[in-house]
């Protein structure tokens, strides 16, 4: 796959949001890549660049995340709002279908896309997240949202990168950390190594009942026609296996995929989904909805 594009639109409220645009075939319908509470469109690179079947893959910024304005009022940093923003993005490129891939929060407003526009989603991807959310998880991601840190240098960030989620990847060695710090710091312009996202969205995630919608069962229905594949850490704290196996039970064209030894959320990356998600795209293309 050729290298992406950094491509930006402009919400209702008129902030600034990037996205990066991978090339592929126009024939079929474009991977819409949707990121974690406090990650970024370069989540998805190893994803877009191997795992994405040379379709066009759009990997977004959400708003108060890296390329991506920050927001002048920090409760719009609730997945209403981010669906607001992805609808605009949609509206501006045409897109009548696309298969969504979303971690986490993305996850969340993958399944919220689904419910406002019946149809347009023909097939999904959902990382590590359902319609309810174990409280274990909530707790630990409210622990540490919002908590800025600043390094000296990669390795030192790397390190404490480590230090926090060996538990999520208890097999990950330096390299593996390093290429993480990558993905969620930025380098500022004192020369310190910082988080890549708006402290801010921490303030409405510290309200109960703000990190979801009011009915995700519901919003996870919009789903039932199309091919989804539901991806599950072994280890997670967020997503039981109990609620990943009711999801799958829901969905008449669903399918698990538990990736072990690793927590909340898998990177995608992982060999073990390379064939799950060829069947989740090679479905998505023959559903009567592509």
């Amino acid at each position: 796959m050729a290298d992406y594009e950094n491509r930006y639109w402009w919400s209702r409220d008129g902030l600034r949001l990037h996205y990066r645009d991978y090339p592929g075939e126009d024939t079929r319908p474009p991977i819409l890549c949707l990121p974690g509470m406090t990650r970024n469109a370069r989540d998805y690179d190893g994803f877009a660049r191997g795992l994405a079947d040379g379709r066009r893959t759009i990997a977004v910024d959400l708003r108060g995340r890296g390329e991506s304005a920050y927001a002048k009022d920090p409760m719009t940093y609730v997945p209403l709002t981010y669906v607001q923003d992805v609808e605009a993005l949609l509206a501006e490129l045409a897109l009548a279908r696309f298969v969504a891939v979303g971690t986490s929060l993305g996850g969340v407003v993958a399944m919220l896309l689904a419910a406002a526009g019946p149809g347009r989603v023909v097939g999904a991807l959902i990382n590590d997240v359902g319609p309810e959310i174990e409280a274990a998880g909530l707790a630990r991601i409210r622990g540490y949202v919002g908590r800025g840190s600043a390094y000296p240098t990669w390795m030192h960030a790397a390190r404490a990168v480590a230090e926090a989620n060996a538990e999520v990847y208890p097999d990950w060695r330096i390299e593996d950390w390093l290429a993480m710090a990558k993905r969620l710091y930025r380098l500022n312009s004192a020369g310190r190594i910082v988080l890549d996202y708006d402290m801010k969205i921490a303030e409405p995630f510290r309200v109960p009942g703000n990190e979801a919608g009011p009915d995700m069962w519901g919003a996870l229905s919009a789903l039932r026609d199309v091919p989804v594949l539901v991806v599950r850490g072994q280890r997670s704290d967020v997503l039981s296996s109990g609620v990943a196996e009711r999801m799958v039970a829901a969905l008449p064209h669903g399918e698990l995929a538990v990736v072990p030894q690793v927590g909340h959320a898998p990177t995608l990356s992982e060999p073990v989904l390379a064939e799950p998600v060829a069947r989740l795209l090679s479905r998505a293309l023959a559903s009567p909805h592509a």
